[in-house]
């Protein structure tokens, strides 16, 4: 057991470094989407709004308003694209549910720490992805069973 862990070592060392999704820069991930398979595209939808949803928050904190909003557009544009190939390709569902959930908790911290005028925006946001959740608990859970 022990030879097998120290040949697994000794071959994750040797092996060439992965690029992960944090290091590819959205405009490569979006131009990806087209090309990808769509039982793959929700998960790469929502990295890309997951990242967007990151830059929202960094912009808010340096009071880049503008520019939030258009970070912020992408966050709900994304993921309401994750839920139409998640729906359509029956994959990915309860993991884009997951990711939605945890990204309006964000927004709605986001909401809290900013002024009554920069509000509507992401409260529309907020509003967008919690349907964009219902639309895929509905079709996770059909009414009538099977």
């Amino acid at each position: 057991m022990a030879c097998i862990a120290a040949l697994f070592l000794m071959a994750s060392t040797h092996a060439a470094p992965a690029i992960s999704s944090e290091q590819v820069p959205v405009e490569e991930l979006k131009a990806r989407v087209a090309s990808t398979n769509p039982s793959d595209r929700p998960h790469l939808c929502i990295q890309i709004a997951q990242k967007q949803l990151q830059e929202t928050d960094k912009l808010y904190a340096a009071s880049d308003a503008e520019k939030a909003q258009a970070a912020l557009t992408d966050v709900v544009a994304y993921s309401e694209l994750a839920r139409d190939y998640a729906i359509q390709t029956h994959k990915y569902q309860k993991q884009a549910e997951i990711a939605v959930r945890g990204m309006t908790r964000k927004l709605t911290e986001i909401l809290h720490a900013l002024g009554h005028d920069d509000q509507a925006p992401v409260k529309d946001a907020v509003q967008r992805l919690e349907r964009v959740r219902d639309d895929l608990l509905s079709s996770m859970f059909k009414k009538g069973g099977k």
